[in-house]
């Protein structure tokens, strides 16, 4: 019985967590936080590391919360890149210069919408 206890403590020892001495400590040097439970809020995080974040909410249409914010992300080459973005009833929408485009259309495409509106316009569908 005495070995049961005994390896059980062994391994509670064993398995407990250790100290994370090799991560670094970051210093918080901004941390604003108003919720005024009704959709409402604002926020503002930024640490000595380069993290940035901030948003503020307000009550949409349907009870929901319009969000507006940024954050900044890391670049390879030691710089950071803001991420500003709207997040309402119409989705989730980022701004960034980091966000790949689409090439331009095709001079032809502006042509072939204008036909298809045409087409719409006189009651013309295509099933």
């Amino acid at each position: 019985m005495k070995l049961v206890v005994l390896a059980c403590l062994v391994a509670a020892v064993v398995a407990a967590p250790k100290p994370q001495d090799d991560r670094p400590v970051v210093q918080v040097l901004r941390d604003e936080r108003v919720n005024e439970g009704d959709a409402n809020f604002n926020y503002a995080l930024e640490t000595d590391n380069g993290i940035n974040v901030q948003a503020s909410g307000v009550a949409g249409s349907e009870g929901q919360s319009n969000i507006q914010g940024s954050y900044w992300l890391p670049l390879d080459d030691g710089s950071y890149q803001e991420v500003r973005y709207v997040a309402d009833e119409f989705g989730f929408r980022p701004d960034s210069s980091l966000l790949p485009t689409p090439p331009p259309e095709p001079p032809h495409v502006a042509e072939l919408r204008r036909i298809a509106e045409e087409q719409r316009a006189q009651g013309i569908t295509f099933e």
